[in-house]
């Protein structure tokens, strides 16, 4: 496992420069995150099948992603969250490696089709999960400031930004099939 976090290290000092990292203009991502009242949603176009799994524990500060999208596959590095927004590097990489490095997962695979849909000029996501976590649809828009306001379209319910158990990390050791009506509900 060191020298899978000496290859990301690599990536991170071959892509970053000193004056980039001490400038903070690190790529960030900035993110809500809701419920999706899927009777309310408007006709979808087909969407596009994710398998993801993670190389780093769900608990620690820092996550290592694989996801494979189609013919194509990322390794996702994401710093610990800071509200909605959190420190995000993906690194593109060839789909023949994904074999080798779902293998190293310390994680079942989250499995999910993602949709997209635009209102008000924004790209939402939607993402509907399967396997374990069937059942679970989730909205995601990607913000360019923490205090950008978005307009909230009729389909998407109660934010879950910020709650763990909704962390794709999360549900790939505690899947929705697993969580109480309680936690369902988020009481």
């Amino acid at each position: 496992m060191k020298g899978l976090f000496f290859a990301v290290y690599v990536l991170f000092l071959r892509n970053f420069t000193a004056e980039k990292i001490y400038s903070k203009q690190m790529a960030l991502e900035i993110e809500r995150k809701f419920l999706v009242v899927e009777e309310k949603l408007p006709p979808l176009e087909a969407g596009l099948r994710m398998v993801q799994a993670y190389l780093t524990d769900a608990h620690n500060s820092v996550t290592l992603r694989i996801r494979q999208a189609g013919d194509k596959a990322w390794l996702t590095v994401k710093g610990r969250n800071d509200s909605i927004a959190r420190p995000e590097f993906e690194y593109q990489i060839p789909p023949s490696d994904v074999p080798g490095l779902m293998a190293l997962a310390v994680t079942p695979p989250v499995i999910k089709t993602r949709k997209t849909i635009c209102c008000d000029g924004k790209k939402w996501e939607i993402d509907f999960f399967e396997g374990a976590n069937a059942g679970l649809v989730l909205a995601e828009i990607e913000l360019a400031d923490v205090a950008e306001t978005v307009s909230i379209p009729e389909w998407v319910g109660r934010e879950v930004s910020g709650i763990a158990r909704y962390y794709n990390s999360c549900l790939a050791v505690s899947p929705y099939s697993e969580w109480n009506a309680a936690d369902r509900e988020g009481t």
